[in-house]
């Protein structure tokens, strides 16, 4: 099959008085690795973009705005609002053809949620009795933790196994899955770690930070290839 080309959003750096668009290289590297040629997709990008893609990675990164899921700002300071990121990537989400292949990661899973109707838990610390560990204190660090998978899912035969540890950095979560999608993992603390759209090509989105550990992790590197194969076989079809 060809190469398919997967157009990965990046971050937008505010903080200087040039700002600018940046990607973390271990996602271009896991999609390489994969077989997939990875395209950055800058801020600001229309819905033209998508058809020259194969398939769209959301990164992960700051808090997407409450106000896109019909909340106030609860207080919580984490990590920041970019309105142009939120902008671009709940665009690409709403413009894509349900077919195009798309996987989220962390934010990006939020992302995907929201775009398409589902809510989010703004912190874990405040809104979700009981929660968990799930940010490092380091701001590169992570916390690994167990995950179970609904193991009549798509993600379990995808990664291999319904009891996988993976590594958590975030403190918003998807509290409620959009419509079409249902949660397939969870963690101890029952925060909703995955999900999917059942009958789609691919449209998946994990909590997790899969670009971090493919080398090292086989279910990490099991669902880039997934995603990357998904991408390639839209490709063909489309000619």
């Amino acid at each position: 099959m060809p190469k398919p080309l997967i157009g990965i959003t990046a971050v937008r750096v505010t903080r200087s008085a040039h700002p600018r668009d940046q990607l973390k290289a271990a996602y271009a590297e896991a999609v390489q690795a994969a077989g997939g040629v990875p395209v950055i997709v800058p801020n600001g990008a229309g819905p033209e973009l998508l058809a020259y893609v194969d398939g769209l990675l959301l990164t992960g990164g700051g808090d997407v705005d409450p106000a896109w899921f019909g909340e106030a700002d609860d207080g919580t300071d984490w990590s920041g609002v970019e309105p142009l990121r939120d902008e671009t990537e709940i665009g690409l989400v709403r413009a894509a053809d349900p077919d195009l292949p798309v996987l989220g990661i962390c934010r990006g899973m939020q992302v995907l949620a929201v775009a398409l109707g589902g809510r989010l838990v703004q912190d874990l610390g405040r809104g979700w009795p009981g929660a968990g560990v799930h940010r490092p204190a380091e701001a590169d660090g992570d916390v690994r933790h167990p995950v179970r998978l609904d193991p009549g899912s798509r993600l379990a035969g995808m990664l291999g196994g319904t009891t996988l540890t993976v590594n958590s950095a975030h403190h918003q979560a998807v509290r409620t899955c959009p419509p079409g999608f249902v949660p397939v993992a969870w963690a101890p603390d029952e925060v909703v770690e995955a999900m999917e759209e059942p009958g789609r090509r691919f449209r998946i989105g994990v909590q997790w930070h899969p670009e971090d550990l493919y080398r090292e992790w086989e279910h990490a590197a099991r669902l880039f290839g997934a995603f990357v194969e998904a991408a390639a076989r839209r490709r063909t079809a489309r000619g």
